[in-house]
């Protein structure tokens, strides 16, 4: 959920460094900083503030150094405080930086503050740090090797020394880090994007991997201290567009992914001219003819998704479906089924808590892996048997949204593949459900014309401090991520609920205050939606309803009603999230909210 960025070269590397900080803004951070070589010793310029401002300060400082390490950090050990912010330097010998939990840092803190050393900050990291300094004995790479032994937990890191003036040192285990390969200059950072406009030549550093980063060479090896050949670390180009990151006509990224939706799943639905098992991988139609349940596992937004996803493979596949929250999937006992198809959803791809859950179900014996990824030289997609990628383009608002409805055409996709497989769909079924497909960018930028009306509710919204959000069925999910994206980034309490559910208990919340807001597409619990929609003018909530045309819903007293153009039967919840994404981005905006970069989250959340 950080960002790193590491380089040494022939040229002043702060630039560099700084604008590719910029480039992982996107991932959430509450301080920033950079440390280089220069005059023979570490200099540093930290802050809470944003990248702009560290900008500012590395200028006025005149900062500037061939060799260098920059980062944003994501507070976990420490409040965000200038002595919390990366770069942490030990005896102003070490530097380094640090995505990662270390679950062992009180015992090594105590071993090293015997040793006499003196901790500065509240951080973990600072640890790190500390233990490389203690270990150098003139080879800083050597040093790293044996200080990783000793950490538990998830890390990457990149180091570097005052007395090897021309070296960057890195790390991982269970964070993301890249090597990126230029002419006379070479880099490590977290993500390709960091050094996008800088190379495209990228080496993705496995799981143990320490990392020899020098001007001419870089050198790789494994856990085990194995030198790594270029056949087993190749050199592939990654085309990281830095125009993807451009606002354009927009306010806020997040107004920018809501509109890009017609397009990601134009694009993420092209090439799909028949329902084939190849769409996920060559070994796919084998493994789809061996399983005989779904398993799916995933967090936050993708969950929900998945969540969706059961809807569609227990109605139309006619599979068993289970959905776990990957956070806890790993830590609960569990019956194995080696026959179970393992879904992960992810939208980087590198989502800590997901990886750990299929490395979990895989050591149970289910080696049937498949993943709905948006990233595809990801992790997840390099450790799951099958991929499914969907092709939103590089998402920078924290808050999901093409991530969510790119994932839902991918789930229907392998909802209609089983089915398929299982001898649940005829070519009649097939040809509608892709036309239906097809049809969906038409139908969103209808939706999308909707925004003024949801704006006038957006107002009302912005005085509230509570709303409930109501789904039945296939929709209950889709209330549950309308509800999510409300809290997120205006900061209001929402919860959602099935509808049925209300007179078990939030019944007892409603009240003029608390606004309900109801999905309510014309399917076959529309009537009982309308007497639970009754239950609310009961008590005198205040109903906000986005319902089909044809459904019967008028606006009264009380009752508000925004009518989406069609109703789309089994795809509905792809239609119908869109104006709960319009919903809560402009409540946010009334509110004054940073929308894009919500208080305590982060887009990437590479730390359990």
């Amino acid at each position: 959920m950080c960002g790193i960025v590491g380089a040494v070269a022939s040229r002043d590397i702060t630039p560099v460094l700084v604008e590719g900080l910029k480039r992982l803004e996107y991932r959430g951070y509450d301080s920033c900083g950079v440390a280089v070589h220069a005059d023979g010793g570490l200099k540093r310029a930290r802050t809470v503030s944003r990248v702009a401002e560290l900008d500012r300060e590395v200028a006025q400082s005149k900062l500037a150094g061939f060799t260098g390490i920059a980062h944003t950090r994501w507070a976990t050990h420490g409040a965000p405080a200038v002595a919390n912010a990366h770069p942490h330097f030990s005896r102003e010998r070490i530097a380094l930086v640090h995505n990662g939990i270390i679950e062992n840092h009180d015992e090594l803190r105590g071993e090293l503050k015997a040793r006499g050393y003196v901790f500065e900050s509240q951080t973990d990291t600072e640890v790190i740090a500390h233990l490389v300094d203690h270990l150098y004995q003139g080879d800083l790479f050597e040093a790293v090797k044996t200080a990783v032994k000793r950490l538990h937990g998830a890390y990457a890191i990149a180091v570097f020394c005052r007395d090897e003036p021309h070296r960057v040192v890195g790390a991982r285990a269970g964070s993301p880090m890249i090597v990126g390969i230029g002419k006379g200059e070479n880099f490590l950072a977290s993500d390709a994007m960091a050094l996008a406009g800088v190379t495209d030549q990228i080496i993705y550093v496995e799981e143990g991997d320490v990392i020899d980063v020098q001007r001419d060479r870089v050198w790789i090896v494994d856990r085990d201290g194995r030198e790594m050949t270029a056949a087993e670390r190749p050199v592939k180009t990654v085309h990281a567009h830095s125009g993807a990151v451009e606002l354009g006509p927009y306010r806020h990224y997040m107004q920018k992914e809501i509109f890009e939706q017609p397009r990601a799943l134009g694009d993420t639905l092209q090439g799909v001219e028949q329902i084939n098992a190849s769409l996920f991988g060559e070994k796919a139609q084998t493994t789809f003819q061996e399983v005989d349940s779904v398993l799916i596992l995933a967090c936050g937004t993708s969950y929900y998704s998945g969540v969706t996803a059961k809807y569609w493979l227990e109605s139309i596949a006619k599979i068993p479906c289970n959905v776990e929250v990957a956070s806890e999937y790993r830590y609960r006992e569990s019956v194995p089924n080696p026959n179970t198809l393992v879904v992960t959803i992810t939208q980087s791809g590198e989502t800590a808590d997901t990886l750990a859950a299929l490395r979990h179900a895989q050591s149970l014996g289910m080696k049937h892996t498949l993943t709905i990824c948006n990233v595809a030289t990801s992790a997840m997609v390099r450790e799951c048997a099958l991929a499914y990628i969907t092709r939103a383009g590089v998402e920078i608002g924290v808050a999901s949204t093409k991530a969510f409805t790119t994932q839902l055409v991918g789930l229907f996709l392998l909802t209609l593949t089983l089915a398929k497989q299982r001898g649940k769909l005829d070519e009649a079924q097939e040809a509608a459900h892709l036309k239906a497909l097809r049809h969906i960018p038409t139908a969103l930028q209808a939706i999308l014309a909707l925004e003024p009306q949801v704006i006038a509710w957006a107002e009302e919204f912005a005085r509230k401090e509570n709303a409930l959000f109501l789904g039945r069925g296939l929709h209950y999910p889709i209330a549950l991520e309308g509800a999510l994206k409300l809290k997120e980034i205006s900061y209001i309490h929402a919860e959602a609920y099935p509808a049925g559910e209300l007179k078990h208990g939030p019944l007892a919340l409603v009240t003029s205050e608390m606004p309900v807001v109801v999905v309510a597409p014309n399917d076959t619990l529309i009537e009982k939606l309308k007497s639970n929609m009754q239950e609310v003018r009961a008590r005198g909530g205040e109903l906000f309803v986005f319902a089909d045309g044809d459904s019967a819903i008028g606006s009264s007293e009380g009752v508000h009603v925004i009518r989406m153009p069609e109703h789309y039967g089994v795809l509905s919840p792809i239609l119908h999230v869109v104006p709960l994404q319009l919903l809560a981005y402009h409540t946010a905006i009334a509110r004054g909210t940073d929308v894009d970069k919500p208080r305590n989250l982060a887009k990437s959340v590479t730390v359990e």
